[in-house]
């Protein structure tokens, strides 16, 4: 497995040393430990875990490191972070980002605290919140996955982004968003970022947006 995720994230422009490998792998035994008793994830196996999940989080990271203009340190939240594939897959991937990690139900938070001390990962925080009842602070990228319909979400991230800061939206397919929403969130449509999970055939999407 450790030779198929580096290929991938070579792909991507990322350069993953065997630690950082390790850490990954120890990761995806986690998810799968504790998958049935959190309800995770719906995968078969564990090579699943990567190709389905961490894989998607690697996409991600590798946007951010492309976005991010060699800053020697920037900042990410995942929002809905669930089991942390986005966000804990970048912070592994990017120890030069500082994540975190925002997630509303108090076991899944628990399960990431739980990753985070295990994986003994210094970047990464923990917010057990719901979004739009409060702040979680401002950051240089924020990023979801399946939270839900893109006008929805917006509205609720739109808050979290520092002045220049992006949103990058997981989607399968390019979808237009009203300007007049855009307009009200002092959000500006920047692109479409293509890319291909392994084992797949058809091209997912980064919905990018910049405040």
């Amino acid at each position: 497995m450790h030779s198929k995720t580096a290929e991938f994230a070579a792909s991507l422009g990322l350069t993953l040393t065997q630690p950082q490998l390790e850490q990954l792998e120890q990761y995806a035994g986690l998810v799968w430990q504790k998958k049935d008793f959190l309800n995770l994830t719906s995968v078969a196996d564990k090579e699943e875990i990567f190709t389905r999940h961490i894989c998607d989080g690697l996409a991600g990271a590798a946007f951010f490191k492309r976005s991010a203009e060699n800053k020697d340190v920037f900042t990410v939240a995942d929002m809905g972070s669930g089991a942390g594939y986005i966000g804990l897959a970048a912070a592994i991937a990017l120890p030069q980002a500082k994540v975190s990690l925002v997630e509303s139900l108090e076991k899944r938070c628990a399960f990431l605290n739980w990753v985070v001390l295990k994986l003994s990962l210094k970047n990464v925080t923990v917010i057990c919140m719901r979004l739009g009842q409060k702040s979680p602070g401002t950051f240089d990228f924020v990023t979801e996955r399946a939270m839900g319909q893109l006008s929805d979400i917006l509205p609720l991230v739109a808050p979290a982004l520092k002045a220049g800061g992006i949103f990058a939206a997981y989607q399968s397919a390019q979808t237009q968003t009203e300007a007049a929403l855009l307009h009200r969130l002092g959000l500006t449509a920047l692109s479409f970022e293509s890319y291909r999970l392994p084992q797949e055939n058809k091209d997912r999407f980064l919905a990018v947006f910049k405040k």
